[in-house]
């Protein structure tokens, strides 16, 4: 473990969990201290070209905490980040990165809930599990839920629909090249994407259909959207509803806001639309996850 701080009654403690090789993942647990009883556990699954600690997701972790929930956020190993840094310094790690790799390493924190390989253990329950995915996370979180029964619901923010989200032009001088170049316009890095990401997506293109996996998925959905979304256009919102069992499915399109809810890195404090998107989150969880003494 990595030390524990508490914080306006909310625990938070660092740990890391090994995961086969040399690889490792590195967690923030945040729990409400005060809160007796084993409590659900929301797994928070971060984005492309994000990480745990970017802008509001903590602030996200902290508040669903608060609301009786233990969360769960993770670096992807190869997301370009070291330990739990905030820069990306792992440019080499990040071109190494694959989708089918991302789905795996969250079925390794889902497996690490249910065994109960956390800090303060005794208070999860290990039978009560949501994830919470943003953008390129959602497409994950939704694959993983698939895989794993353990899931009981899962929330989407911004998601996007498809990974294939690559013209035929650069496609092919992605195949050229070795790489495609994609440039992260908070730091101003070109960060390379290896032709392992292309590999991954047409070899395991069934594996990889969000649509598909929304089709399969079988237990409640939210999907969240601001309706102003320039990175993930609302469109794709709507292509998971429109894939979703209605029946177990929820469409919240948040007004004039965009992909982050007005969110920034580093974090100046939340927004009127952040909110919206935590509590109406937090009470989705609350009804398909129950309460932290049920």
């Amino acid at each position: 473990m990595d030390g524990s701080v508490l914080v306006d009654d909310i625990r938070h403690e660092r740990f890391t969990l090994g995961i086969g090789g040399h690889d490792v993942l590195y967690c923030d647990a945040r729990f409400a201290d005060a809160v007796e009883g084993p409590r659900p556990v929301v797994i928070f699954v971060h984005g492309f070209k994000g990480f745990k600690d970017w802008g509001s997701n903590p602030h996200v972790c902290s508040s669903l905490a608060r609301r009786g929930f233990y969360t769960i956020a993770f670096n992807f190993t190869r997301n370009g980040v070291e330990g739990h840094g905030q820069d990306f310094t792992r440019l080499d790690r990040f071109e190494e990165n694959t989708f089918s790799r991302e789905v795996a390493e969250l079925l390794e924190v889902i497996d690490a809930v249910e065994g109960l390989r956390l800090p303060h253990f005794e208070r999860v329950d290990s039978e009560r599990i949501g994830l919470l995915g943003h953008s390129r996370g959602g497409g994950i979180a939704i694959l993983g839920a698939c895989r794993e029964p353990a899931v009981r619901s899962v929330s989407v923010w911004g998601s996007v629909a498809t990974f294939d989200r690559y013209t035929e032009h650069q496609k092919e001088r992605w195949r050229r090249d070795g790489y495609l170049e994609s440039r992260n316009m908070r730091t101003g890095q070109e960060m390379r994407l290896g032709v392992c990401v292309l590999r991954d997506l047409e070899l395991h293109r069934i594996e990889l259909d969000i649509e598909r996996g929304v089709r399969q998925l079988g237990r409640p959905l939210l999907i969240v959207h601001g309706e102003q979304d320039l990175s993930v256009r609302i469109d794709d919102g709507r292509r998971l509803l429109a894939a979703a069992d209605p029946s177990l499915t929820e469409f919240e399109p948040i007004a004039q806001t965009g992909h982050t809810f007005g969110a920034v890195h580093p974090f100046e404090g939340s927004t009127p639309a952040l909110e919206h998107a935590i509590e109406r989150t937090a009470r989705f969880f609350a009804r398909h996850l129950g309460s932290a003494t049920r």
